[in-house]
């Protein structure tokens, strides 16, 4: 009897994991460019830190594997994943957002800065 118990509770944590696997996948994929204050206390305090630290463990590993991605002619690979992605995740995108690169706002006032300057030479 309790080895049933223990089969219908495993059944029922795997079909509400399945369940709740698409919704996670869909809040990934949204782009937050106006992340509120807490955002972005929470990733200047947690997730800038735990950043920098991956990068720096990333580029050690890196180095002590180098020998052997050499000889194996992935090197540049190894420094894209190791170093590169924790690096870009660390300092390529704004306080608060959670995808890599410019966000509309920063494109905006880029092309604003530019076409100032264009108009004043």
């Amino acid at each position: 009897m309790k080895k049933n118990t223990g089969a219908r509770r495993a059944a029922s944590a795997l079909m509400i994991a399945c369940l709740m696997v698409p919704q996670a996948l869909m809040a990934q994929s949204a782009i937050d460019e106006s992340p509120n204050e807490w955002a972005m206390v929470g990733d200047l305090l947690v997730a800038r830190p735990v950043g920098l630290v991956m990068t720096a463990g990333g580029a050690a590993v890196w180095l002590v594997s180098l020998p052997f991605t050499l000889l194996a002619g992935h090197a540049g690979e190894a420094a894209e994943t190791l170093v590169l992605g924790p690096g870009e995740s660390t300092f390529m995108r704004c306080l608060g957002c959670r995808n890599t690169g410019y966000t509309n706002k920063d494109v905006e006032s880029i092309r604003a800065a530019r076409e100032a300057d264009s108009a004043s030479e």
